[in-house]
């Protein structure tokens, strides 16, 4: 199991437009083949800051969204939004269980 997880800074001008292209990144990754978990947020208390929180089954699932349609798209989207990013990492997860 990998986690992806992260932060990255918006300009608030752009904010609309991101979550636009975050909304479809999120619908479409939602639906491909080993993926848990996809999402975007909003940081409460700096909304400038945009999370990401993604969970894939393997590696080769990661490999192959890297190549769908709708990453050429967002990353298209993202290039003209210019968000800076502050850290997006990949954890390699050995076990999940509950926390309590």
């Amino acid at each position: 199991m990998l986690i992806i997880a992260g932060s990255f800074q918006i300009d608030p001008k752009t904010r609309e437009a991101t979550l636009a292209a975050a909304k479809e990144m999120m619908a479409e990754t939602l639906k491909e083949k080993g993926c848990h978990a996809y999402c975007f947020s909003s940081d409460l208390s700096d909304p400038s800051v945009m999370h990401l929180f993604e969970r894939w089954e393997s590696e080769n699932d990661l490999r192959a969204h890297f190549t769908t349609p709708h990453m050429a798209r967002f990353q298209e989207a993202l290039a003209k939004l210019a968000p800076k990013v502050i850290e997006i990492q990949k954890y390699e997860i050995s076990s999940v269980g509950p926390v309590r």
